[in-house]
């Protein structure tokens, strides 16, 4: 999995490639984390995402949180697998999936 991170003022912009499961969660909430102070706004590109698993769920569920009420989520350019995950899940519900 390759991440692409860019920060604009209180926005960060993360753009995920690959697959987003138990074996890269770990690494990826650890780049999300060492961004995030300051931050209102976390945009996730998952335009080149193939895969997210449960693992990779938990991850966005942790960083929403860490978000708190303030802040925003926004998940851009899902392919279909991935969406469906997010639909099939309740999770499409919950994000700001664009």
């Amino acid at each position: 999995m390759t991440v692409e991170i860019k920060k604009n003022g209180t926005e960060l912009t993360v753009v995920a490639e690959g697959k987003l499961d138990s074996m890269t969660s770990p690494g990826f909430l650890e780049k999300l984390l060492e961004h995030m102070e300051g931050v209102k706004t976390l945009v996730l590109d998952f335009e080149k995402l193939e895969y997210i698993s449960s693992a990779g769920l938990r991850v966005l569920v942790n960083v929403a949180h860490r978000l708190g009420e303030d802040g925003q989520l926004v998940i851009r350019n899902l392919n279909d697998t991935v969406r469906d995950v997010f639909e099939i899940t309740g999770l499409a519900d919950g994000f700001d999936v664009e």
